[in-house]
C-alpha cells in the first residue's frame, strides 16, 4: 500500500507525464506548421512515450492500492522562435523531469517503500536516455545553426522514428 504522500506524489507526476505529452504535441504541431513532418513525426513520438510513462505510473498507483487523481493539465506553448529554441526548451523539460523522478526515489527510500524504488529505477534510467536524446538534437541543430541544407536533412533524419511502447518490454 501506497503512503499518502507517495499517492499524491505519484499522482502530479502522472500529471506533470502528461504535460510532457502535450508539451510534445504541441511542439509536433508547430512543426507541421512549418514544413518539417520530420522534426513534427519525432516529436509526435516523443509524445506517445510520455502517455506510456503517464500511464505505466497510473498503473501503478491502481496496483498498489492507491487511487488516481487527474487534474487540469497546464497549456503549452504554442509558438517558439526558431527549431533551436524548441530542442533547447526539450532538453530543459527533460532535466526537470529528471529532477522530478530523483525526488520520487528520494522519497520511496525515505519511506523505505521498495517497492515504489524498483518501479522508479525503469524511469531513472528512462531520463537517462530521454536526456541524452534530447541534448543530441539540440547539439545538431546547433552544429547546423538550425537552417539551410542541414536542417532539411535532419528533417529526414527524424521523419524514420517510429514508436515503441517499452513501458511493455519487461
Amino acid at each position: 500500500m501506497l503512503s499518502n504522500k507517495m499517492e499524491e506524489q505519484l499522482n502530479k507526476q502522472v500529471n506533470a507525464e502528461m504535460y510532457s505529452a502535450y508539451l510534445y504535441l504541441a511542439m509536433s504541431a508547430y512543426f507541421e506548421d512549418r514544413n518539417l513532418s520530420g522534426f513534427a513525426n519525432w516529436m509526435y513520438v516523443q509524445a506517445q512515450e510520455e502517455m506510456t510513462h503517464a500511464m505505466k505510473i497510473y498503473r501503478y498507483i491502481n496496483d498498489r492500492g492507491g487511487r488516481v487523481n487527474l487534474e487540469a493539465i497546464d497549456a503549452p506553448p504554442k509558438e517558439w522562435d526558431n527549431e533551436i529554441q524548441v530542442a533547447k526548451q526539450v532538453y530543459e523539460h527533460e532535466q526537470k523531469v529528471t529532477k522530478m523522478i530523483h525526488d520520487l526515489v528520494d522519497l520511496a527510500r525515505n519511506e523505505k517503500d521498495h517497492g515504489t524504488d524498483n518501479m522508479l529505477q525503469w524511469f531513472v534510467s528512462e531520463q537517462v536516455e530521454e536526456e541524452a536524446n534530447a541534448d543530441e538534437l539540440l547539439q545538431q541543430l546547433k552544429f547546423i545553426e538550425g537552417k539551410g541544407q542541414g536542417l532539411l536533412m535532419l528533417d529526414r533524419e527524424l521523419a524514420k522514428r517510429q514508436f515503441v511502447d517499452e513501458t511493455q518490454e519487461e
